[in-house]
């Protein structure tokens, strides 16, 4: 790999993710791609929203370059297992869903470096309408304690038992281990 070019823009990337991968490379360019196609800046506060379909390295390339995160409520896991990244624009709702078109060979780690590096967009990727609906801007939720560890909880994550209790979902789990 010493012979390709590594962009600067994506310096800090890699940065923040630990290390250069083909999966850091394939959010990274989704992530670029999604801008130029909806004309964003990274985020400041909750413009655009992320939907990732995977929890692999890929996800922190559109962190870093988005800057949608879990924090601000704009950053949203679907545990579906696709290389696939819609990006929403918040103003007019208007989004795009980006699907990694793997390569047909197995490739090498270096030369799939390479391929993620100098490819076109529109060899990379499948560009589809997103067929769910813009996420709504997060919410402020005010929290409660959990009847049974006594630990703050946002009321939108508390079970009320036939009881009355509220308890938290871990606790809850709990609870209905013990009743079985």
């Amino acid at each position: 790999m010493a012979s390709l070019k590594i962009p600067p823009e994506l310096t800090p990337v890699v940065a923040f993710h630990g290390h250069l991968c083909p999966g850091l490379l394939i959010g990274w360019r989704a992530s670029r791609m999604a801008m130029k196609l909806l004309g964003l800046s990274r985020d400041v506060d909750e413009e655009i929203v992320a939907v990732v379909e995977n929890d692999a390295c890929g996800v922190d390339a559109i962190q870093a370059v988005l800057g949608c995160t879990f924090g601000k409520g704009n950053f949203i896991f679907r545990d579906y297992g696709k290389h696939a990244f819609t990006v929403f624009r918040h103003s007019d709702g208007r989004g795009v869903r980006l699907v990694y078109r793997s390569p047909e060979n197995e490739l090498s780690r270096d030369e799939h470096t390479r391929r993620l590096l100098t490819e076109p967009d529109e060899a990379l990727f499948d560009v589809k309408t997103p067929e769910e609906a813009i996420p709504q801007k997060a919410r402020i939720h005010d929290s409660e304690n959990c009847s049974v560890c006594g630990e703050k909880v946002m009321v939108t994550r508390l079970e009320t038992r036939a009881d009355g209790r509220k308890v938290c979902v871990p606790c809850a789990a709990k609870l209905r281990r013990m009743a079985q």
